[in-house]
């Protein structure tokens, strides 16, 4: 552990530590955070990839007291500095997918443009070395038995961490904070989107044993079919039924305690920040009307943690960056409860 003796959590955040100032490295830290500066399918805002450096900055501004975990940041969180070498391959996939979508989105066909056929092929196959390389970094910290988040980009790097952790646990269920469903097969013509996340999941990692969503706004209708079809794997609480039934007197108690109930005894935390209302998140990259405040979250996070339940992982995705520092605040806010819930959990 690192010598803590003089350090003062009740003074301002030094920039020269690591993440919420906290001076952690990553032998001494128990939780190391990999960011994963990836956006190459992202169909509407971009600007995630970068997410990690103004969550960076943002975060020296929290305060390290949390009630309900007031000694977790002392057994170490570590965020690692982002692969600029992912970035850059990013950057110049983004470009190519942008031209791809444009070219696509006006009926044009694909085997009628040579360029295009090579974009979406070298798109997936990028994809594809992503995920081979975020299940690398992650495996590896699994295996020295470290506490692993990732941190993106959009909601598609998560997958080889999917991968990583099925080996490590074995069988556990995922609950996902997100407006979108993700259960798109292949959207777009790009295997591995953004929008594709929970299909891929789902079809390619058996040991998922239960997908639960909250806070679903955003869908298409073979979406929904799926999510009718697989009613015993899939779990999903849409906005609306939430609102609805808030509505007409239910009380959010109740519907956070049916959704713990309805999670495996070992569970990964999927946060899309997109789930929460986009006034928290105004430059993710496709906001939608509706959603979560932040404490509605964070109390179904702290029944979650109440029932014993243990929390294996988590992901933070798709926090946006713009001309103020606001989402970042928030995402920032967010990674700190994450981290704190995952330590406890497995104290």
């Amino acid at each position: 552990m690192t010598d803590l003796l003089s350090f003062d959590p009740n003074s301002v955040g030094n920039p020269n530590n690591n993440i919420f100032g906290l001076p952690t490295t990553e032998e001494t830290a128990r939780l190391i955070i990999v960011p994963v500066p990836w956006e190459v399918t992202v169909s509407y805002n971009a600007g995630t990839a970068r997410s990690s450096e103004a969550i960076l900055k943002a975060s020296f501004q929290i305060d390290l007291f949390d009630p309900e975990v007031p000694d977790g940041w002392k057994q170490g969180f570590y965020m690692r500095p982002a692969d600029k070498k992912i970035l850059m391959k990013s950057d110049y996939l983004r470009k190519e997918a942008e031209l791809y979508i444009d070219y696509i989105s006006k009926g044009e066909k694909l085997e009628a443009n040579q360029f295009m056929s090579k974009s979406l092929v070298e798109v997936n196959e990028g994809s594809e070395q992503l995920n081979k390389w975020v299940y690398e970094q992650t495996r590896t910290l699994l295996n020295k038995n470290k506490l692993v988040a990732l941190l993106g980009g959009d909601h598609s790097t998560t997958f080889g961490f999917f991968k990583a952790i099925a080996e490590k646990h074995g069988s556990f269920g995922i609950l996902q904070i997100d407006a979108h469903a993700d259960l798109r097969d292949a959207y777009e013509g790009f295997h591995y989107s953004h929008a594709s996340i929970m299909y891929n999941t789902l079809n390619e990692i058996p040991e998922v044993q239960k997908l639960v969503q909250a806070g679903t706004r955003d869908l298409c209708e073979s979406e929904w079919q799926y999510i009718a079809d697989n009613a015993s794997r899939v779990v999903t609480y849409y906005d609306r039924d939430i609102r609805h039934r808030q509505f007409e007197g239910d009380t959010w108690k109740n519907i956070a305690e049916e959704i713990v109930n309805h999670l495996p005894e070992k569970l990964f935390i999927s946060f899309d920040i997109d789930g929460l209302d986009p006034k928290l998140c105004p430059n993710t990259g496709t906001p939608v009307p509706g959603g979560f405040e932040v404490e509605q979250v964070f109390y179904l996070l702290s029944k979650i943690q109440k029932s014993g339940k243990k929390i294996i992982g988590f992901d933070l995705n798709e926090v946006g960056t713009g001309e103020n520092e606001w989402d970042a605040n928030v995402g920032a806010r967010v990674l700190f409860k994450l981290c704190n819930l995952l330590v406890a959990s497995n104290s």
